[in-house]
């Protein structure tokens, strides 16, 4: 999940939510890969990340399948969004995107090419209940079978995303979508189903990606919109928030229940990233204890079952409406955490008032990647991972999404030389490694993205990808970040 204008934005509403506040150069280089004997050994100097730590590539269904009305798929909230004129900035929608349901064995080898050990995709909901709920379509998941098997015979582990926001269209025409709590209940019914018929192949699923920004950006009053695109009230967008969360929780049991023993489950949270400005004791304490607030509807709730004081007394007589239970249930225990990490949200110092930190804003000087949401803050990468582990004492961390969106224009011979996006890479995970070799326990990272596609509000204009995708023919070429991704991965260590 990448779309431009939208995560400064999301920043801004979490804070509210909480608080109220050359020609030298060899023909191909993006293809190039030096030989064992050229390839020169990590610096005993330089340590690297921790033995198997795990490399991957990401991606979601409605972003790079396509074919969404093959196989019986039933309509999600982003067909009927993509096709509403106006919403998307470049008019493009994704019912072919990287047609990757039919091209997913050449994906997988481009995978292979980048010498990745494990790989993050969604299933898509509608694919599987097209309407939601009811009788499975018998043909939802046979596309994810055949996935699976060309995954593993690959050497390459899948992680999968149960809901990347692709909800069915029935289940919102029906009920609202997640204002109401049938949807929650809809979602764990289809978890369950998944995790019965998947989890002989896959042992790592992730339930819900960024309940934050789908809630936020695509319930709420914003000027910025990702599908369904309502504007809600305040009373009702804390309703929907709550009903995000239970989903989640809902999920975690339906996967306990029908999954396979030793199927690992837990969130992928788009984390509110607070970075002490200076080092100190102080302003680290303070960005600890904005991380715990800022997270308030979220993360904070999921991992310890109950929504901050400061949370309810700014929502008031607006907060959602929930029972013990409820809590309970949101709360259920997770094996993991991940988070997608891209720019600080926001830079910390102490302050001496009931809140015990304030906000420091970003200067207009502030460095951007190529949307103006990016935020260049490589110690993000350092500390969202630390003070998730430091305030609830999660024990395994997932970086689920990390990556820059870049002006890439092929060469003449149709290369991308991205040095920006190699730039910001090796920056930030200097700062990961950092923290795994303090002990922070990470135990993968999981590029956004394996190739361009559609980035939902952006459309098919903004990209991500290690490759560069051409969407007339479909051909994928590996960028030079593909080159730099490569190394990183068979050294274990920045390069």
């Amino acid at each position: 999940m990448s779309p431009s204008h939208t995560r400064r934005h999301f920043a801004k509403l979490a804070a509210q939510a909480a608080l109220g506040i050359s020609a030298l150069l060899i023909e191909n280089p993006a293809q190039a890969r030096p030989t064992k004997s050229k390839r020169l050994p990590s610096s005993k100097a330089s340590p690297g990340f921790p033995k198997g730590f795990l490399w991957g590539t990401a991606t979601s269904a409605y972003q790079i399948e396509g074919a969404v009305k093959e196989d019986g798929r039933g309509q999600s909230i982003w067909d009927t969004y993509a096709h509403t004129p106006g919403k998307i900035k470049d008019n493009s929608n994704a019912d072919r995107a990287n047609d990757h349901y039919h091209r997913y064995k050449e994906d997988v080898q481009l995978m292979k090419a980048l010498g990745v050990k494990s790989y993050r995709f969604s299933i898509a909901w509608p694919r599987v209940f097209p309407q939601g709920t009811g009788t499975p379509n018998p043909k939802g998941l046979d596309f994810y079978d055949r996935l699976l098997d060309e995954l593993l015979a690959n050497s390459i582990e899948p992680f999968a995303t149960l809901y990347h926001w692709d909800l069915p269209q029935e289940l919102q025409d029906r009920h609202g979508g997640w204002e109401s709590r049938d949807t929650p209940k809809a979602f764990a019914d289809y978890a369950g189903y998944v995790a019965q018929r998947l989890t002989d192949r896959v042992k790592h699923i992730f339930t819900i990606n960024e309940c934050s920004a789908f809630v936020e950006l695509g319930y709420g009053n914003n000027s910025i919109e990702l599908a369904p695109g309502l504007k809600l009230s305040q009373r009702r967008l804390n309703q929907v928030r709550h009903h995000a969360v239970l989903g989640h929780g809902l999920a975690v049991q339906a996967i306990r229940a029908s999954g396979r023993a030793g199927t690992k489950v837990g969130p992928a949270e788009n984390i509110t990233t607070c970075v002490p400005a200076i080092e100190t004791p102080e302003n680290i304490r303070a960005a600890e204890i904005a991380t715990r607030e800022l997270n308030g509807g979220y993360l904070t709730v999921m991992l310890e079952g109950k929504y901050t004081d400061a949370f309810l007394a700014y929502a008031g007589a607006d907060a959602p409406k929930y029972t013990a239970e409820d809590l309970k249930v949101i709360s259920a225990p997770v094996d993991f955490v991940g988070i997608n990490v891209y720019s600080p949200q926001h830079y910390v110092v102490s302050a001496d008032d009931t809140h015990g930190f304030a906000l420091v804003p970003f200067p207009p000087s502030y460095p951007l990647m190529n949307s103006n949401w990016l935020k260049v803050g490589p110690e993000a990468l350092y500390w969202a991972p630390r003070n998730l582990a430091k305030i609830w004492n999660v024990k395994e961390i997932y970086i689920t999404e990390n990556g820059a969106s870049i002006a890439d224009v092929p060469d003449a011979k149709g290369i991308v030389y991205d040095l920006d996006r190699i730039m910001y890479l090796r920056n930030y995970l200097t700062h990961l490694l950092r923290a795994t070799s303090e002990g922070v326990p990470v135990r993968g990272y999981f590029l956004w993205s394996l190739m361009d596609n559609f980035e939902w509000s952006d459309g098919l204009a903004n990209r991500f990808g290690l490759h560069w995708v051409d969407y007339d023919t479909q051909r994928r070429t590996p960028k030079l970040s593909a080159s730099f991704y490569r190394e990183v991965i068979a050294r274990n260590s920045v390069v």
